[in-house]
């Protein structure tokens, strides 16, 4: 049993390697779809775990700020190679990529979060003060990159012309820019547990991090986080041949691609709701969502006008309706500082909207 245990320890660092080898054979197009699946399961494991490491050595809120920003970080990336690929349907990859990663984050993590660990724990308690600023700032970046597009006259269509876009892409860092200074410096306090809440806590103590294991967690989850996006790229194809020989809608790929980048930060998500860290989660949730947008509308911006590629980044009109409900729900549910199974619940189900009309439009 020992010696089991002894194994089991080794696999967050190697799975990280194993990966590695993983999207070599991927790239060169030797790697089968099922090999490549258990290698991404695997690695997005050793992601979270080697992301709870560093959280716990540097504490609340940088250590969700890191997890949020790699994730962040490597979806823009991989956005951006496809789109530097011109293949087909590029003008709207950003588009509907960013707001599946909202819909994902803010219904289906959040809701996943408070159903558990309401259930687990009755009621879960956070600070409203934190939350409500990340909202305020969340519902000004998609309301100007997703809706306000297809309101402008200087372009048809839900397009930005090159100064709009250029604007929108500025304003998109400063506010971001703006947010993790008031989170990691100014404020820090507004993004931290509240002091009733230790009460009942179940958070299992992990012992002291010394900075040369962070260290290490750090290059790891690096490893670990590229490994995922490369290995989410070489399933798109069999997937997308998939969903095309199932006659379902191609929105369905880029809503598949999301929900596995994002894997890593719901299952520290999750994982930190079960333990009644619902600020955490929280932090987790919220920072993601707004690295998203923050991140990447100024990357594919550049991109555009590198490449002379017209962005479409207004939503439809469907697109427009759920993005308006949900944060709209969201700022109701979370107005409070305490959460029941109830919001949970609504949110789930505002997902299970988004995905249903999203397979049949």
């Amino acid at each position: 049993m020992a010696r089991v245990m002894r194994l089991l320890s080794y696999l967050p660092t190697a799975w990280p390697l194993l990966s590695i080898a993983v999207v070599a054979l991927s790239l060169g197009g030797q790697s089968p779809v099922v090999l490549t699946g258990v290698a991404l399961a695997g690695t997005v494991m050793a992601a979270v775990h080697h992301a709870e490491v560093i959280a716990h050595r540097l504490g609340e809120p940088f250590g969700t700020l890191i997890l949020a920003l790699a994730v962040t970080v490597l979806e823009v990336g991989l956005i951006v190679t496809l789109m530097l690929g011109a293949a087909e349907g590029a003008a709207t990859l950003a588009r509907d990529t960013v707001i599946a990663a909202v819909m994902i984050i803010l219904n289906l993590l959040v809701g996943v979060c408070l159903l558990i660990g309401g259930i687990r724990h009755h009621e879960q308690s956070f600070q409203q003060t934190g939350v409500s600023a990340a909202l305020a700032v969340l519902s000004a970046l998609t309301v100007l990159s997703l809706v306000l597009p297809n309101y402008t006259v200087s372009e048809p269509g839900p397009v930005y012309a090159a100064p709009q876009l250029i604007f929108v892409a500025i304003v998109s860092l400063f506010l971001y820019g703006t947010f993790v200074m008031v989170q990691t410096v100014r404020h820090r306090d507004y993004f931290l547990r509240p002091e009733g809440s230790v009460e009942g806590d179940t958070e299992e103590g992990g012992g002291h991090v010394t900075r040369r294991n962070a260290l290490i967690s750090l290059a790891l989850l690096v490893v670990s986080l590229a490994s995922v996006v490369l290995l989410a790229k070489g399933l798109s194809k069999p997937l997308d041949d998939a969903v095309a020989a199932a006659g379902l809608p191609k929105a369905l790929v880029g809503v598949v691609i999301a929900a596995l980048v994002l894997a890593p930060e719901g299952i520290a998500a999750t994982r930190a709701a079960l333990a009644n860290r619902l600020q955490t989660s929280l932090n987790l949730a919220l920072g993601s969502a707004l690295a998203t947008i923050g991140l990447t509308i100024p990357a594919v911006a550049i991109v555009s006008i590198m490449i002379d590629l017209p962005i479409a980044l207004g939503l439809t009109g469907k697109g427009t309706v759920l993005l308006l409900l949900t944060l709209l729900v969201t700022t109701q549910s979370l107005a409070t500082g305490r959460t029941t199974v109830l919001q949970g619940a609504v949110h789930l189900v505002i997902f299970g909207v988004y995905l249903f009309t999203t397979v049949v439009p």
